[in-house]
């Protein structure tokens, strides 16, 4: 158990009512929780190394929310971001 929002699950920031990251800071506060339903589907793409080199064609998509981690220099095997895209 990981008691901290997880990688695995940023997809919620596009796909849900409340993502985990805004439900992590509710819980943390007292706060009620809000609704996690899922209001879409999307997919979830993580961008390692090189793969960054694809951040213009990414941009272009209507459906995709693309998240860079600010990372200066790509190594192979280093996450530089991720892109959601929302399956219509």
């Amino acid at each position: 158990m990981a008691p901290r929002v997880h990688n695995s699950g940023h997809w919620t920031e596009a796909a849900c009512i409340i993502s985990q990251f805004e439900q992590h800071v509710r819980a943390v506060a007292g706060l009620p929780l809000g609704n996690p339903e899922r209001h879409s589907d999307c997919v979830m793409t993580n961008l390692i190394g090189d793969d960054i080199l694809a951040l213009p064609e990414w941009l272009r998509l209507d459906d995709a929310l693309v998240h860079l981690y600010g990372k200066s220099e790509a190594r192979p095997g280093r996450k530089m971001g991720h892109v959601t895209q929302l399956l219509r």
